[in-house]
């Protein structure tokens, strides 16, 4: 056999039926006439060094006061797969709805200005998606085999709100703020529809309704140096974005995250399978949709021991009365709404709200913030939970969170404004961790 001739490569995947992905390169721009100049030439020397898709670049102006609206459209007559729009809405996250809203190509991609990103992992933050096996693809800076060159301080503040994101919202992610991404068009656009921001949240807020909708995201671990000559605002990027979190936490308590996404029908490969039920087969995103008893069993058909419905288990209770723990079953989740839903919910997070404030108001009279904070949330937590490994993290978070923030205020800020800051921190942890309960998502 002529192994040479098996190894030649055919061009039937080029054919109409079967033609490769377009690709739509987007580089939001404020003010950068000194960074897109270099930006641009190095992107295309290396997407025509041998990129294997059609691509395209699209520079987005959205609100220079400098020269870099010339500057794009000088590099757009440039180069032919270069293009250059301009919005007067200022926001990466406006440049990014203009620019995917209106791109014909089959994946819509963004990177920051400054090339922070090693190019070296564009490739594979596109093959994921290209493939079909995921929908949306992210570059990470904290995942394993990432190698970083940034501040201490970015670094504390990166960390920290990502660690938000995981153990508030249960987000699958580890990167949310990374400037390199990548997503299938037709997928992404009914989820910019529920994106409410236009600013830097706006990749929290997509990635977050993309696993909450049941969306895959793939993470590919990125080479990133960072740019002393940021645009990024920290101190105001994290007020807005915890202003943010707030926002997506209430619209998931309240349905109002849902995006109908069409995807595949799960079907094995091989043709002689035995495949399981659907209801074994659904996402994450799909089994937190419904489709389940209060328990958290599938509706109808027998339970996952082979039990009709309604009959005893194991231990001998009938199902829909007591869980292992002695909870009713279908009642308060682990870090859930109580028995009612969102009322119910809504009521819980108001009385230990106020019982956090009326501990932190005498405490202080001979303790400092912290150590107030600290005495409060242990009595509030303790009197509205069951103690847990998921209590006992969100308890770490609330006070690291609580006392980051009490830091900032000046010293003549008053108790008052002490007494909102912790109660507003503790708040807008309960309603995350309410809103991202299974029994919340119906």
């Amino acid at each position: 056999m002529d192994t040479r001739a098996a190894m030649q490569p055919t061009f039937r995947v080029l054919d109409a039926a079967a033609r490769p992905a377009s690709v739509d390169i987007v580089i939001p721009v404020l003010n950068e006439e000194r960074a897109l100049p270099g930006c641009v030439r190095t992107l295309v020397a290396f997407l025509d060094g041998g990129f294997p898709l059609p691509w395209r670049i699209t520079i987005v102006d959205n609100g220079s006061t400098d020269a870099t609206w010339p500057v794009a459209t000088a590099l757009a007559g440039e180069y032919d797969r270069v293009h250059a729009r301009r919005i007067d809405v200022r926001g990466r996250g406006a440049a990014l709805r203009a620019a995917w809203r209106e791109s014909q190509a089959d994946i819509v991609a963004y990177m920051d200005v400054d090339l922070s990103t090693d190019l070296g992992a564009l490739f594979p933050l596109v093959a994921a998606v290209a493939s079909g096996h995921s929908e949306i693809a992210i570059g990470t800076r904290l995942g394993r085999g990432a190698r970083i060159r940034r501040s201490v301080r970015r670094e504390v503040i990166s960390r920290g709100y990502n660690a938000l994101l995981r153990h508030g919202f249960r987000a699958g992610f580890s990167d949310a703020q990374c400037g390199f991404k990548a997503a299938r068009a037709r997928v992404v656009r009914p989820l910019m529809d529920k994106v409410e921001d236009d600013g830097w949240f706006f990749d929290t807020e997509l990635l977050l309704l993309a696993e909450h909708n049941g969306l895959r995201v793939h993470e590919v671990p990125v080479d990133w140096v960072e740019d002393l000559d940021s645009r990024v605002q920290l101190v105001r990027t994290a007020v807005d974005d915890l202003r943010g979190l707030a926002r997506v936490a209430w619209a998931m308590a309240a349905g109002r995250a849902r995006v109908p996404v069409v995807r595949p029908e799960l079907v094995p490969c091989h043709p002689d399978a035995l495949p399981a039920s659907p209801r074994r087969a659904r996402s994450r995103g799909e089994r937190s949709r419904g489709g389940r008893l209060q328990g958290g069993r599938p509706q109808g058909g027998r339970s996952r021991a082979g039990r009709p419905q309604g009959e005893r288990s194991r231990a001998g209770r009938p199902e829909g009365e007591r869980s292992r723990a002695g909870r009713p079953r279908g009642g308060w989740s682990r870090g859930g709404w109580p028995p009612g839903g969102v009322f119910a919910g809504s009521v819980h997070v108001l009385f230990s709200a106020v019982l956090y404030a009326m501990v932190y108001w005498p405490m202080r009279d001979f303790q400092e913030p912290a150590t107030a904070a600290t005495c409060a949330l242990v009595l509030a937590g303790t009197a509205g939970a069951v103690l847990s490994f998921r209590t006992a993290l969100f308890f770490a978070v609330n006070l690291a969170l609580t006392v980051a923030l009490l830091h900032t205020l000046p010293p003549q800020a008053g108790r008052m404004a002490e007494v909102g800051v912790v109660v507003a921190a503790y708040c807008l942890l309960m309603v995350i961790r309410a809103a991202t309960s299974p029994l919340t998502r119906n």
